[in-house]
Order: structure tokens, then C-alpha cells, then sequence
């Protein structure tokens, strides 16, 4: 059983930066893809970004791209979600999560077999 425990959310200026982390246990860290995902209040949770397994493949959301970056290291069991020019819209419980799958079909939350609990990011006006 894997655990995923996210942290670096915070409160942020808009236009301001921040990263989360998410440190994975309990399994083969290097065989997941794994993804991060945003919930506001009152609406879906939505996939923003996702990575393979090795770390060569990444895929963006439109909402997201160009201001976001994924990244990993398998050596320490993290993935990286690096935000930049952030906006007020970017408020929302930021979470990981993890498929066993490939990648290449692990596109929405139903794929991800693994969650961690979130973590809050508010950006204000």
C-alpha cells in the first residue's frame, strides 16, 4: 500500500511562486506515475499535471501550462509540482496521487489508485 503526504501549500500573493512536494512510502516509488490534481471549493477536482515513471514524459492542462512544472526523484520517493505566476483561480486543496498504470492512460482521478490528503494553497488578489 503506497502513502503519499503532501506538503508546501501555503498562503501567496498573486503573480508570487510555490512549491509542493509529495513524498510517497509503502512501495515501488520508480514504477508509479504519478499526477497532481487540485479540488476548489464548490467544484471537481481537477488533473493539472502528470509524469512517468522514469520522469520523461510530462503532461500539462492547458489551465496549467506554461506556469506549473512537474518533476521527480525516484532516489528520495518525491514528485514536485513548481507553480509560478500564480492567480487567485489557483486557490484549491492541491493533492498527488499515484497509478499503477502507464501514463499514457492515466488521465483522470479514477486512474489513481493512491491519494495523499492534500494540502492548501491560497493565492490572493
Amino acid at each position: 500500500q503506497v502513502q503519499l503526504v503532501e506538503s508546501g501549500g501555503a498562503w501567496v500573493q498573486a503573480g508570487g511562486s510555490l512549491r509542493l512536494s509529495c513524498v510517497a512510502s509503502g512501495g515501488a516509488f520508480d514504477q508509479l506515475s504519478m499526477g497532481w490534481f487540485r479540488q476548489a471549493p464548490g467544484k471537481d477536482r481537477e488533473l493539472l499535471a502528470r509524469i512517468s515513471w522514469s520522469g520523461s514524459g510530462t503532461y500539462y492542462e492547458d489551465v496549467v501550462k506554461g506556469r506549473f512544472a512537474i518533476s521527480r526523484d525516484n532516489a528520495q520517493s518525491t514528485v514536485y509540482l513548481e507553480m509560478n505566476s500564480l492567480k487567485p483561480e489557483d486557490t484549491a486543496v492541491y493533492y498527488c496521487a499515484a497509478a499503477q498504470g502507464s501514463i499514457l492512460v492515466a488521465l483522470d482521478e479514477e486512474d489513481y489508485e493512491f491519494w495523499g490528503q492534500g494540502t492548501q494553497v491560497t493565492v490572493s488578489s
